[in-house]
C-alpha cells in the first residue's frame, strides 16, 4: 500500500457500470492552503447500507487526472480518508465549518462503514460498494489502517461532544481488542544481523506502526482517561527505543528502525510519536531519546540528499549498511520529520527546530535531489514521487496529496508562512 503509486494498475475512465452512486461534495477549504487537488479526489457515495458516505479517490493520473483504480485493492481505502480526516480536523476555523463539518461526517460514515464485527477495519472499498475483505492489505486485522482508523475517529471526537456519540462505540469497540491482542509483559528480546528487537510491538518490530498507534491511543486516553491506554503507550515506546540505532556520534545517528533491521522513510513516525508519548507519561528519558534522532540522523539524512530505505547489521557494537537505495522518494517520507521538527519545537521552544522543519518540507519546493517542485501551490497537487536524479512521477494521489498538505499544515501551525519555501 505504502508505495502503491508506483505500481502498475488498470485505468479506468472514471467509473464502470454498475458502480455506487457518486457525486461532488462541498468544496474543501482549509485555512489558505490550496486544497484543489484534495477536493477534485473527494466524492459523495452511496453505500449499500444507504449511508451518504465520502471518499477519497485512490489514484490520479498525470496529465488529465482522472481517476484509476488497483485490480487487487480498490477505489477507495480507511488509508486515505482517515488521513484526510486528521488533516480537515485540524484546519482552523474561519467561515467554511459548515461545509467541512458536512464532508467531516461523511468521512467519519465511510471509516465506521468499514469495521468488522472483530474490532478492527477492513482497508479498501470496491466501486460496486463491495469492502475487499480478502486481499492482504485489506483484512481486518491489526494493521495500519485499523491504527489510522482509530487515530482519526478519536481525533475527530476530540472536537465536540457530538463527535464523540458519533464514533463512540466504535473506537471503544476497538480499543477494547487492541487491548485483549497487544497488552502484554512479555519484553523478549531477538537478533537479526546482530541488532536487537523487540517482540511486543505490532507484528512483533513494528515500530512504525507502533508509532501511528501512540497517537491514536493518546487521543483516546485524553477522553477516556482509560489507564490501559496509557500502560500500552508506555508499553509501545518501550520496543521503539529498542528500536534506536546508533547515537549522536555513531552511525545510524539515533534512527529509529521501521521493521527489523531495516529502516525506510516512509510512515517512520516513531520520533514524533515518542515526543508525544514522552509528553504525555512526563518521561523525558523518551523526550531525549527521539531528540537524538531529531537533532542527529535528520541533518545527515538531509544532507545525504534523503534516502527510500537501508538495512543495517551490527558488528563489534558497530552498525554497517547492508544495502540500501535512495529512490524512490516520497511525500509520505517527509511528513514524519516535519511532523517531528514541529514537536521539537513546541517541547521545547527551541528556534532550531523551526529551521530543520523549514529545511525537510523543502523538499515539496524542489530542495530534493531532483531539482523538482513536488507540491505545485497553484494546483494544490503534489506528485507521487522522485524515481532518479532526473525523473518524477507526475501522477497526483490520495496519499501524496494528503500527506504533503499534512506536512504544509504543520508548518503553518508554527508560524512559518509556506511562501517562503518557493523563496517568493
Amino acid at each position: 500500500m505504502m508505495l502503491r503509486n508506483f505500481k502498475i494498475f488498470i485505468a479506468l475512465s472514471i467509473f464502470l457500470p454498475g458502480c455506487i452512486e457518486n457525486a461532488k461534495g462541498p468544496d474543501i477549504i482549509c485555512g489558505k492552503l490550496n486544497m484543489s487537488h484534495l477536493d477534485h479526489l473527494f466524492s459523495e457515495v452511496n453505500l449499500k447500507n444507504g449511508t451518504k458516505a465520502g471518499i477519497v479517490h485512490i489514484y490520479s493520473e498525470f496529465p488529465d487526472y482522472n481517476y484509476n483504480i488497483e485490480p487487487k485493492e480498490g477505489f477507495a481505502c480507511v488509508d486515505d480518508v482517515a488521513r484526510a480526516v486528521v488533516l480537515l480536523v485540524n484546519c482552523p476555523d474561519e467561515g467554511n465549518g459548515k461545509s467541512r463539518n458536512v464532508i467531516l461526517n461523511e468521512m467519519i460514515d465511510f471509516i465506521l462503514y468499514m469495521q468488522s464485527d472483530n474490532g478492527y477495519f477492513h482497508n479498501f472499498i470496491w466501486d460496486n460498494g463491495r469492502i475487499n475483505k480478502t486481499y492482504r492489505t485489506s483484512q481486518a486485522q491489526p494493521d495500519w489502517w485499523s491504527w489510522r482508523s482509530f487515530w482519526a475517529l478519536e481525533e475527530f471526537a476530540a472536537k465536540s461532544a457530538r463527535n464523540v456519540e458519533k464514533i463512540e462505540k466504535a473506537s471503544n469497540k476497538l480499543a477494547e481488542k487492541i487491548f485483549e491482542d497487544l497488552a502484554s509483559a512479555d519484553r523478549a528480546i531477538s537478533e537479526v544481523e546482530g541488532v536487537r528487537l523487540p517482540s511486543w510491538l505490532p507484528g512483533k518490530t513494528a515500530s512504525d506502526q507502533a508509532g501511528v498507534l501512540i497517537l491514536a491511543l493518546e487521543k483516546y486516553y485524553q477522553r477516556t482517561n482509560d489507564g490501559r491506554a496509557s500502560e500500552l503507550i508506555a508499553q509501545l515506546a518501550e520496543g521503539i527505543l529498542v528500536m534506536q540505532a546508533g547515537d549522536s556520534l555513531n552511525f545510524p545517528y539515533g534512527a529509529f528502525l521501521s521493521w527489523n533491521n531495516t529502516w525506510h522513510a516512509y510512515g517512520n513516525i516513531q520520533a514524533y510519536a515518542l515526543l508525544r508519548a514522552g509528553n504525555l507519561l512526563n518521561d523525558t528519558n523518551i523526550i531525549d531519546k527521539a531528540l537524538i534522532e531529531v537533532d542527529n540522523f535528520y541533518p545527515w539524512l538531509i544532507e545525504n540528499g534523503f534516502l527510500n530505505y537501508f538495512t543495517i547489521m551490527r558488528r563489534e557494537g558497530n552498525y554497517e549498511i547492508i544495502e540500501q537505495e535512495k529512490f524512490p522518494q516520497i511525500a509520505y517520507g517527509i511528513r514524519p520529520m516535519v511532523y517531528a521538527c514541529a514537536e521539537a519545537y513546541r517541547i521545547t521552544g527551541k528556534e532550531k527546530y523551526l529551521g530543520m522543519a523549514k529545511e525537510a518540507a523543502a523538499w515539496f519546493a524542489g530542495k530534493n535531489p531532483a531539482g523538482k517542485v513536488m507540491w505545485d501551490p497553484a494546483t494544490g497537487r503534489c506528485f507521487d514521487g522522485i524515481v532518479s536524479n532526473k525523473e518524477i512521477n507526475m501522477n497526483s494521489g490520495a496519499e501524496s496529496t494528503i500527506e504533503a498538505l499534512l506536512s504544509l499544515q504543520a508548518l503553518e501551525k508554527m508560524g512559518i508562512n509556506i511562501v517562503e519555501l518557493y523563496g517568493n
